[in-house]
């Protein structure tokens, strides 16, 4: 079934993926339609300093009109939550504080073994892999939370 997007001015706005790290924050955006997403960036920062990473997506922030920003929740494979998480859940707390944009939590488990075996299979370089594995997770991150939306419509 073809759907049909009337877009008005107030619906140009997109989301933003996220996949945190201890030095790298794996970007991803979504079209206006909220239907695709796409990879857009690798930020690096020293180690846990969440401030630069903060500092450095601002710069997309302000040139996208970003509605909501979804962000990796990693939780354990048996639904706990470990260090990482509740990191986590602390830079979903700056993001607020500095952005004033909603920010949803996505279970992002396994998102990198996924993304990995993708590129694995794109018969992409070990080399390659290394820069892309994140911005692949915020993409995979954000397009699963977009298809869930888009379930509950």
């Amino acid at each position: 079934m073809l759907k049909l997007y009337v877009i008005v001015e107030g619906d140009l706005v997109k989301y933003l993926g996220l996949d945190l790290g201890t030095r790298t924050l794996g970007v991803a955006i979504s079209d206006i339609t909220k239907t695709i997403a796409t990879t857009c960036q690798t930020i690096h920062f020293e180690d846990s300093d969440y401030d630069d990473a903060i500092k450095q997506l601002s710069s997309i922030i302000e040139n996208e009109p970003i509605e909501k920003i979804v962000l990796g929740l990693p939780k354990n494979m048996n639904n706990s939550m470990g260090e990482r998480a509740f990191i986590t859940l602390e830079f979903k707390k700056k993001l607020e504080d500095v952005f004033k944009i909603e920010v949803v939590m996505q279970d992002e488990r396994l998102t990198t073994k996924e993304a990995s075996s993708y590129m694995i299979e794109a018969d992409m370089s070990r080399k390659k892999r290394k820069k892309k594995i994140d911005s692949l997770a915020a993409n995979i991150i954000l397009q699963s939370y977009l298809d869930k939306e888009r379930m509950n419509l």
